[in-house]
């Protein structure tokens, strides 16, 4: 892993001269720029050019923290500002700036080579919405890693998504308004193949346009962002990819193989669905290369990378409200389907196992229950729904609708319930945990969890429910 370093004094006073910034450093922009705290890209205004050196040669990273002030995922036509980032004069990224308060965000830029570079930031008229006018960006880091880093293999085979325009969903550059990647991990599995590796890449997205609907999306997956596997590759024990290897996930969830361009060994692939799916032939205008050294800890759910970057939830919650699919707080009520304000919700994963395993229409799937100290009314994750149970039996996210205001304090019980789909398959059920419980503060964002439990609880067709939590 190597930062990328700072010129010389007398070339970093030659680029004050020239109206440069300073090269990035492994901490800010530097003292000497009058960029120290903030680099401004602006509407109208001549792109931010930023040197940067580096001192070995491998896979680029840039962290930073951005803001766009005057904008709001919540508000139609000033959901967010975009900035498109080139180095020496290459298209890399675009970033899709929401907010006033500064968030981390961090990006790929593909193989760079030892040696002086430019990163360009522009804002770009096009993508942004009317409101737009600037983005601040501080704390911009590039990181470069190396061949013999753990990192590079990550990296080096990441996927490129470019963005989505279908006619029925917006301009060409709806994922500055809707659907828009938030982040990027990775996954690493051994092969059939003694010595090989399978890596797959995944992003959550801030919604889905189309698939499943919004009160479903809550109960089954704990959630209104879309979160899909978009690549698999296999590699040999030497890092190379196998031929042939390299899948995507296709329109309907299909699983084809890609025969697409690369660049580098980046997979170039395209969202083109309305549930994001993706193809292998790319023309849309907007481009995002997040980056995916993030990766899965075993045992957790696939909601746990929202979990840790928090302000994903606030920027799933705003899309939920610009887009009228919360209920108005003078309807609002738990005893409905549709969705409420989403910080009326208790948020946990469940850990599971269902023998034998749910295959085919018919199966047994299980549902959270609450109660709450001030009454007896049990509040169920499903709804009226049993298809809107739990069937996986990975740990598994959901949440449950209960009064607004609730609190951690109000809840006197948490139970669990066997739901049947179609013809009981005589199912038996054993619930072992509850991972973590949160509701959403003010902001939308998590709050401290409060909520766990182990144990191993028997449902069957007689015993269909038990209470597994007590305050």
């Amino acid at each position: 892993m190597r930062v990328v370093q700072l010129m010389t004094a007398p070339v970093v006073a030659f680029m004050a001269l020239a109206g440069l910034a300073a090269p990035a450093t492994a901490d800010t922009l530097p003292r000497e720029s009058s960029h120290s705290r903030h680099l401004e890209v602006r509407r109208d205004h001549p792109d931010a050019r930023v040197p940067v050196v580096v001192s070995r040669s491998g896979e680029a990273v840039i962290d930073l923290n951005a803001s766009a002030p005057g904008t709001d995922w919540a508000l139609a036509g000033a959901e967010s500002a975009v900035v498109s980032i080139s180095v020496d004069g290459h298209y890399a990224t675009d970033l899709v700036v929401s907010g006033g308060q500064p968030l981390h965000r961090q990006l790929a830029l593909g193989h760079l080579n030892a040696g002086v570079h430019m990163l360009r930031l522009h804002f770009s008229d096009e993508r942004s919405p009317a409101a737009a006018t600037s983005t601040l960006v501080d704390s911009l880091q590039i990181t470069t890693y190396a061949p013999d880093s753990p990192e590079y293999l990550v990296l080096r085979y990441a996927p490129v998504v470019y963005g989505r325009s279908l006619a029925d969903l917006g301009s060409p550059y709806q994922n500055a308004t809707t659907d828009t990647p938030l982040i990027a991990w990775h996954e690493i599995a051994p092969a059939a193949t003694p010595g090989h590796r399978i890596l797959t890449y995944s992003v959550v997205w801030s919604n889905e346009d189309g698939g499943t609907n919004t009160p479903a999306l809550m109960a089954r997956w704990g959630r209104t962002t879309d979160i899909e596997w978009i690549y698999s590759v296999e590699v040999d024990e030497h890092g190379s990819r196998v031929a042939g290897s390299d899948t995507y996930q296709a329109p309907n969830h299909a699983t084809l193989h890609f025969s697409g361009k690369y660049e580098g060994d980046h997979a170039l692939l395209e969202t083109c669905t309305s549930n994001n799916n993706m193809c292998d032939v790319v023309d849309d205008p907007m481009r995002f290369f997040l980056s995916t050294l993030q990766t899965l800890p075993a045992g957790q759910p696939r909601e746990y990378l929202m979990d840790i970057n928090p302000w994903t939830y606030e920027i799933m919650a705003k899309e939920m409200l610009r887009e009228h699919k919360v209920e108005v707080p003078s309807a609002s009520t738990p005893f409905t389907p549709e969705m409420s304000d989403q910080r009326n919700y208790l948020y946990a994963v469940v850990k599971k196992t269902t023998q034998p395993a749910n295959t085919g229409s018919s199966w047994v799937g299980v549902s959270l229950g609450v109660r709450l100290v001030s009454g007896e009314t049990i509040y169920l994750s499903h709804h009226v729904d049993p298809t809107w149970s739990i069937s996986r039996d990975l740990p598994a996210a959901t949440t449950v609708e209960l009064p607004a205001g609730t609190k951690a304090d109000d809840i006197a019980e948490v139970s669990v319930h066997r739901v049947v789909v179609g013809t009981d398959t005589g199912a038996t059920v054993h619930v072992t945990g509850i991972n973590r419980g949160f509701f959403l503060g003010q902001d939308y964002r998590p709050q401290q969890s409060f909520l766990t439990w182990g144990g191993d609880v028997v449902l069957d067709a007689n015993n269909t429910s038990a209470v597994i939590w007590r305050r």
